[in-house]
């Protein structure tokens, strides 16, 4: 299996919410898509192991938000790589409440659409919703999309384990053997595969090009995933 052509598939990233008396719930979504046009419906595909996943079946209803391009890393930290069962996503986050009184992310996104669901598909480890439309909106017009592409490029992101997408790491065997000479100092989080390039520091945390990960403060995280520096290798 060729891993490299499965990075070639394009797809957005998106924040996928809902809510069941008062219990808000999301996490990152990579598949999201629209199925029909007239009337306008989406699916999306969730981890049974999500905690999203039960309220959906409980309430029937989602929304998403589409993340813009230059998102801030804390808010990828926050829904991809923690779970809702014990963490609250949504302190300090900008909300608005659909009709169907689902929570809409406002922050880091360029615009939202809120469904029904009409049908669900069980995929084995995950289940496909497919949801008719009934609110939508903008958020930011000057904002451009995140693709998978750009967080992979450019972030240095990979996907969560939960994502249909998620592809295992190397086998430590693999990775032994696939080692070089390389000297650039670049380090690997063990968590989400962010790499810290040292020529590039983490300058929206402060940390200008050139620093040394040794040289790192002791409490710098993960700007992904919040990992701590002793999950680099």
């Amino acid at each position: 299996m060729n891993k490299e052509a499965f990075f070639k598939i394009t797809y957005g990233l998106y924040i996928v919410t809902s809510s069941y008396k008062g219990d808000d719930s999301g996490y990152i979504a990579n598949t999201v898509f629209q199925v029909t046009s007239s009337p306008a419906k989406f699916a999306i595909s969730c981890s049974k192991d999500n905690y999203t996943n039960d309220i959906i079946q409980k309430s029937g209803a989602f929304s998403f938000s589409i993340l813009k391009e230059n998102y801030k890393d804390e808010i990828m930290s926050r829904f991809g790589y923690h779970s809702s069962r014990d963490t609250d996503k949504f302190e300090g986050i900008t909300l608005t409440y659909g009709k169907t009184m689902v929570p809409i992310v406002q922050d880091e996104c360029i615009a939202w659409f809120e469904c029904e669901v009409e049908q669900q598909v069980d995929l084995g480890s995950h289940i496909m919703y497919i949801g008719k439309l009934i609110s939508n909106g903008m958020i930011n017009t000057d904002a451009h999309p995140l693709t998978y592409d750009y967080y992979h490029k450019v972030k240095r992101g990979l996907a969560p384990k939960n994502a249909p997408t998620f592809i295992e790491k190397e086998s430590k065997e693999e990775a032994e053997s696939n080692k070089t000479d390389d000297e650039s100092g670049i380090h690997i989080c063990d968590v989400c595969g962010y790499e810290y390039d040292p020529e590039a520091g983490d300058p929206d945390n402060g940390i200008p090009p050139g620093t040394a990960f040794e040289d790192l403060p002791d409490d710098w995280t993960c700007p992904t995933c919040g990992a701590e520096k002793e999950f680099f290798s």
